[in-house]
């Protein structure tokens, strides 16, 4: 089906450097539809000299915007924000139709990056400062927030829209400029809301995104690691990239937000509401066909109601409608591309042959397209098989019955992981131990869905640090000046 959007200008073909659309350099990226894999449109596949020019304007541009009043750049972030919100029928069937995500995912996703727009729009008038109590008479002494400089921003294609919005808006609120390098599977949703932003009044160089190939992404970041120009890093992907990222940025020390990997348990006690479970897990899973950084990757149910819990999850799974966006009917898309696809079946096939048990799905659906699996539920997953120590990032739900309280904490915490975490339970006792207990940046308790503008997003352990979202997230792109004046008596 043709992408019919009401504003077809939104599906760009260049890059934005210094306040300008350039088709530059020749070479060019096909973006495809996962669930075709039919060509959307082509986007640069720029090099080192695109990011130089890149970076180059966001640097020029970061005099005039630090000192733009806060109340200005609120306004034109919350301007961004309406527009935003205004295309959001189009902004959604350009992500589903780039990325595979169901239309009403797609959609929903639009929101969900609006609202970050929305929130660090509203923080950028509540950078305050301190004034300490001086030790001495004739002082004053303040600790100033301040922009840190030009941020890189790198971001990947599971969530086009919410990801660059959780990363730009907070650096444009702080006061930074930005060079952005979004995923090679899905350009087009980044660069429409680029689009906007300049719509929304953002000053050219303040805002820069330059699109590359997997095999020249390289090339890019490696101008905005060794330049000591750039400030910051800003990165959600994998681990070995996000160490990557970290050891070359310790040359020029720059500043770092990393949101890596994942192997989120999700943990299911006896005295927990099992349905209520059912719901969390359906929700936290199976949401964008398993292709987020938080969901759960293993899932622990105690003895007492393993089978119930199977039963009733089973029973879930093999409804889920799966099919392509164009058809309102899809709970589960395509995946984002044949790697995708093979890990998933790698980790089901190991699964199997290492003793788990099938209850729903285990298989490619050929007759939809190359890039479809089944939702599936694995029954008998324990601790030797792949699906338990590496990130599946598909519809796959392994199950592992457990026995005791420290049985199941000892399991979920064994692993450099240290993301996200569920448990399901109705003893307030057990609740604050467990919580305590786990190993991750973030818990959910009896609840699924747990991402939100206001609350600190973010890991512990191998899974990165620095915050994105709430007050947290505008941090990491501020640093503390201490002033002190002297002969004041």
């Amino acid at each position: 089906m043709p992408l019919t959007l009401t504003r077809p200008d939104l599906i760009r073909s260049a890059n934005f450097i210094a306040g300008q659309w350039s088709a530059t350099p020749a070479a060019r990226l096909a973006v495809t539809d996962p669930a075709t894999g039919a060509t959307i449109t082509e986007v640069p596949d720029s090099g080192a000299l695109e990011a130089r020019a890149a970076l180059d304007a966001a640097h020029a541009a970061f005099p005039a915007w630090r000192k733009v009043p806060a109340k200005q750049r609120a306004a034109i972030i919350k301007r961004w924000n309406d527009l935003v919100l205004a295309h959001q029928d189009d902004l959604g069937k350009l992500i589903s139709r780039e990325q595979g995500k169901p239309l009403a995912e797609g959609k929903g996703e639009v929101a969900y990056a609006a609202s970050y727009i929305e929130w660090f729009g509203e923080e950028a008038t509540r950078m305050n400062g301190e004034i300490i109590p001086a030790p001495l008479p004739g002082r004053r002494m303040f600790a100033l927030r301040e922009p840190v400089g030009v941020v890189a921003a790198i971001t990947p294609w599971n969530f086009p829209a919410a990801m660059i919005a959780r990363k730009i808006a907070p650096a444009l609120a702080a006061g930074c400029t930005v060079v952005c390098k979004p995923a090679e599977d899905t350009p087009l949703t980044s660069l429409a809301l680029v689009l906007l932003a300049q719509e929304a009044g953002v000053p050219a160089g303040v805002l820069n995104i330059v699109t590359a190939s997997r095999e020249k992404t390289p090339e890019v970041v490696d101008v905005w690691l060794d330049d000591a120009r750039v400030r910051k890093i800003t990165f959600t992907g994998s681990t070995p990239v996000g160490k990557h990222l970290a050891r070359r940025s310790a040359d020029t020390l720059k500043k770092l937000s990393l949101e890596l990997g994942g192997n989120a348990p999700f943990i299911v006690f006896d005295d927990a509401d099992v349905d209520a479970a059912v719901d969390g897990l359906m929700a936290a899973k199976f949401r964008n066909g398993g292709q987020t950084c938080v969901c759960p990757n293993r899932v622990f149910v105690q003895r007492g109601v393993f089978d119930t819990f199977a039963q009733k999850l089973a029973a879930r799974v093999a409804a889920l409608k799966v099919g392509p966006a164009s058809d309102p009917a899809s709970q589960i898309g395509p995946m984002i591309n044949d790697r995708a696809v093979e890990k998933i079946e790698r980790h089901v096939q190991d699964a199997v042959a290492k003793g788990a048990k099938v209850l729903a799905g285990g298989k490619r659906l050929p007759e939809l397209g190359a890039t479809y699996y089944a939702p599936t539920v694995l029954s008998g997953a324990d601790a030797r098989m792949a699906c338990a120590c590496e990130e599946t990032f598909g519809p796959v739900a392994p199950l592992t019955m457990f026995d005791s309280e420290d049985e199941a904490l000892q399991a979920a915490n064994d692993t450099p992981f240290g993301l996200a975490a569920y448990f399901y339970s109705q003893d307030v006792r057990r609740i604050w131990r467990v919580a305590d207990a786990l190993e991750s940046g973030i818990v959910g308790i009896n609840e699924g869905a747990i991402s939100a503008e206001a609350a600190p997003f973010g890991g512990v352990k191998e899974s990165g640090y620095g915050r994105e979202g709430s007050t947290h997230g505008l941090d990491d792109y501020l640093h503390t000046k201490y002033i002190c004046q002297g002969q004041l008596d």
